[in-house]
């Protein structure tokens, strides 16, 4: 049952909005969230000149696995939650080491 509307549908504009097709729209916004990082990298290493990977990529690497890890839970696909899941773990870490690099820096 969708929580909060105690008929298991969301209410969308007078027309019933099934809990698959909300979980469908959270797939393809963590897909968006998670090819957008490519783009964002490319952006700013054409700017650049020479091949970066900026802060907001691992940002936008973080978002958007963690909402397709909650999609492929909801799915209960054991392939792609462990795919998402190892890759939250690359990008948690890296987000860690930068944050360390800068502190140091700054010391």
């Amino acid at each position: 049952m969708w929580r909060g509307t105690g008929n298991g549908y969301a209410r969308n504009g007078g027309r019933k909005m099934s809990e698959q097709t909300i979980w469908i729209g959270i797939g393809f916004l963590g897909q968006l969230f998670f090819t957008s990082r490519f783009l964002v990298q490319w952006i700013v290493s054409e700017r650049k000149r020479e091949s970066v990977i900026p802060l907001a990529f691992w940002w936008l690497s973080l978002l958007g696995g963690a909402t397709l890890l909650s999609y492929a839970i909801w799915r209960l696909d054991p392939v792609f939650i462990l795919g998402q899941g190892a890759g939250l773990v690359v990008y948690t870490r890296n987000l860690v080491l930068i944050n360390r690099s800068k502190r140091g820096a700054s010391a």
